[in-house]
């Protein structure tokens, strides 16, 4: 595995555990989606996106500040983005999100110093991708050197595409055994172990040069 130099983080059942139940009325009220809603904020977040995706990415701003206020961050957050920044890996928040939820989660949690940039689906015109690969291409990252922490099928999907090492967040133990499947660069079950896993990568390069 390549060496990491930046990481990319997608709030919703990264850095908190949101709640599912806005997701799932923008999904009603926007799209007529009412069908067995899922009981996971993650699943039920790209779930709406690929909704979004295929009507033409409508606007659901009032709804997402809901899912914002509602949504609890870990308390592994602030240590391990601390931890990591002292590291000299660069920190992006890459998110499908409106610019005004992202605004708004980042300022609840205390999160303004620890990001050199922040993309959402606003500056970066698009969903699911869109802000990842604005990210990688405003600060010319090298994709082989970047990770991308994701908890759902359609996370790894997107991390795959555009090439980045995918790190599962292994939320839930029988979702996580699942999602093996999708073959992840690795995984991890607290950000608390994001530090160590990047050493471990740096520690391996450099037997390799040996």
């Amino acid at each position: 595995m390549q060496i990491i130099e930046a990481i990319l983080l997608e709030p919703v059942g990264c850095l908190a555990e949101f709640p599912a139940q806005p997701f799932n009325e923008i999904a009603a009220q926007c799209f007529g989606r009412k069908n067995k809603p899922s009981k996971s904020g993650s699943r039920s977040y790209w779930h709406l996106l690929n909704l979004m995706e295929a009507a033409g990415n409508q606007s659901v701003e009032a709804l997402e500040l809901e899912a914002v206020d509602q949504a609890g961050a870990y308390e592994d957050v602030i240590p391990a983005l601390t931890e990591l920044k002292a590291m000299g890996i660069h920190l992006f928040l890459t998110s499908s999100l409106s610019n005004a939820a992202i605004t708004r989660f980042v300022a609840k949690n205390g999160l303004q110093e620890f990001f050199s940039a922040i993309w959402t689906r606003d500056n970066a015109a698009g969903i699911k991708s869109a802000p990842l690969r604005s990210a990688i291409a405003a600060a010319l990252l090298n994709p082989e050197h970047v990770m991308y922490l994701t908890d759902t099928a359609e996370g790894l999907k997107v991390a795959n595409s555009l090439g980045v090492i995918s790190v599962l967040m292994m939320n839930d133990p029988d979702e996580a055994r699942r999602l093996t499947t999708h073959e992840p660069s690795g995984g991890i079950v607290s950000l608390h172990e994001l530090p160590d896993f990047i050493r471990l990568v740096a520690a391996e390069n450099a037997m390799i040069k040996k």
